[in-house]
């Protein structure tokens, strides 16, 4: 018997218990309506009747001219126990629809068209036990609609066009949690799981989080480099504006809600400005193609930063980037120099300052330096104008020669990240197909080729549990992509262009007042910061 039958026989009982001889008093039963004394049947009713008697335990609509169930249309019913809507034309049920029902314990809502309800539609039904909706035209039902309904014993939502698409995922979380017996019905769409019974779907199989990037703030001038730093417990960004000729510290401005500079280093032809921090001492190393690479230092807090030390002037000729590196508990820098004269150069911490420890891969113009640890040993990878990237070690108290890349010719620049226990590389190629390589114990190999043009720059991110790669662009968009763990492959996300995103040259992520952002560094304008958003697919 369905739902309807068992309710026309729930309304038989109640009418005979009610004695037939009863008529109710003069204007309380409606035209189209039947009424005993607790229970009443109304079909073919133009709109919602109302005159009923404030004790009116039953009701049942059937082919009502009623076009949607709006907030409080059963405020003058308060003793309702059942409540049946079949073969009535109404889509919608809005909010607070059967506010004032606080003894209501079954609700029918069969054989409609509704393709609508709200997620505050059954609130205050703190009594009811069965629950149908079916067949109806429902393809999905909002969050939390049966949040407060601790009674429900029995839900019957067959007979629905139900999409099994993200907005299920909620309802196949909720079904294994409550003690309600649940008819869900059989899947419309999508076409690949048409059929296929609600009941049998697995929730871990949807993927149903989202992340966008929305544009937040816009920093003036052009810049080759950003890097994040934290320095008394407040993120900083250091930007390298070279066209300014300044390093220049941004700090995050509560009251305004906005990143703001908060200190700049007078840094002529800078391509590179690079924080470390140790204890209360803050040092930026400062490279810049001309005038010489300087050190400038904060020995302690409230203190402005002031030139420091001139970093090996002679093998520094034409610096192009810098990386920081800890070596048998010690800070170093490694400044990797583009000149056919130059030497890619480590510096370490030794008593005052910061002086040459090594040289490294002479005459080959390096263009970027990647420290990475490998099996649990400092590495070092050089990319230059020349050559395919090469791989040192750190031993002996030195870095020596490991390897090379194969199949990386003309890689401009070379990051790394780690995901599930695995090292990946991403190889930045100008003109050609960019490279994601993982290293397999002995060598990196190659994992996935991404097509680019013009690209200075392939960034991972990790940022909240996602891990993204962005690759620059400077002739298209920047496309953003992020690491599908069960593929092992990096899938695209979204596109960033112009005319906000112009050349980039850097990315980097800071976490600040609870909202976490993205810095492009953009070689042709302005720096740009996009704000980190997790969209949830299912609500």
């Amino acid at each position: 018997m369905g739902g309807a039958g068992i309710l026309l026989l729930l309304l038989l009982l109640v009418g005979a218990g009610a004695g037939a001889a009863w008529r109710p008093p003069k204007g309380k039963c409606p035209l189209s309506c039947s009424c005993s004394k607790d229970s009443a049947l109304c079909e073919g009713s133009p709109d919602l009747p109302e005159s009923f008697s404030p004790t009116l335990l039953s009701l049942s609509l059937v082919r009502t001219g009623v076009t949607q169930l709006k907030s409080g249309s059963f405020l003058r019913m308060p003793s309702l126990h059942l409540l049946l809507f079949t073969s009535n034309s109404f889509s919608v049920v809005e909010d607070d629809a059967f506010a004032g029902l606080s003894h209501l314990q079954y609700l029918f809502i069969e054989d409609n068209k509704i393709g609508s309800i709200s997620k505050n539609a059954l609130r205050g039904l703190r009594s009811l036990t069965h629950l149908s909706l079916a067949n109806n035209q429902l393809e999905s039902l909002p969050r939390f609609l049966f949040r407060g309904l601790e009674t429900l014993t029995h839900v019957d939502l067959r007979g629905n066009p139900f999409q099994c698409d993200c907005r299920v995922l909620w309802l196949l979380q909720w079904m294994p949690t409550v003690n309600a017996s649940v008819g869900t019905g059989a899947c419309a769409g999508p076409p690949a799981l048409t059929h296929m019974q609600l009941r049998h779907l697995d929730p871990r199989t949807f993927k149903c989080r989202a992340i966008e990037l929305s544009w937040f703030q816009t920093i003036g001038e052009s810049a080759l480099g950003v890097e994040p730093f934290s320095y008394q417990g407040e993120p900083h960004m250091v930007l390298a504006q070279p066209f300014a000729g300044r390093c220049l510290i941004l700090t995050w401005d509560y009251s305004l809600q906005r990143f703001r500079p908060e200190e700049e280093l007078s840094a002529p032809s800078v391509v590179s400005c690079k924080p470390l921090v140790l204890g209360l001492r803050l040092f930026v190393l400062v490279a810049r193609l001309w005038g010489g690479t300087q050190l400038w230092a904060r020995p302690r807090p409230g203190l402005r930063l002031a030139p420091m030390q001139a970093l090996a002037p002679r093998q520094l000729l034409r610096p192009n980037d810098a990386e920081v590196l800890w070596l048998e508990k010690q800070p170093c820098f490694v400044v990797a120099d583009a000149s056919k004269a130059g030497s890619t150069t480590l510096l370490c911490l030794e008593g005052p300052g910061f002086y040459p420890r090594q040289s490294l891969h002479a005459w080959h113009r390096d263009t970027d330096a990647e420290a990475l640890e490998l099996d649990g040993r400092p590495h070092l990878l050089l990319a230059s104008a020349s050559q395919r990237p090469v791989l040192f070690h750190w031993s002996g108290g030195r870095f020596e020669r490991r390897t090379d890349i194969p199949e990386a010719e003309d890689v401009y620049a070379t990051r790394h990240f780690q995901s599930g226990g695995d090292v990946f590389l991403c190889l930045t190629r100008y003109i050609g197909d960019s490279m994601v390589m993982r290293w397999d114990g002995s060598m990196f190999r190659l994992l996935q080729q991404l097509p680019s043009r013009g690209a200075h720059v392939f960034q991972p991110l990790l940022i909240a549990r996602d891990q993204l790669a962005i690759l620059g662009s400077d002739f298209a968009f920047s496309r953003v992509f992020r690491l599908e763990p069960d593929k092992g492959l990096l899938e695209p996300l979204q596109e960033l262009g112009p005319p906000a995103l112009v050349a980039p040259r850097a990315f980097a992520h800071v976490t600040t007042a609870g909202r976490r952002f993205l810095f492009a560094a953009c070689f042709k304008g302005p720096t740009q910061i996009y704000q980190h958003h997790e969209l949830d697919l299912s609500a």
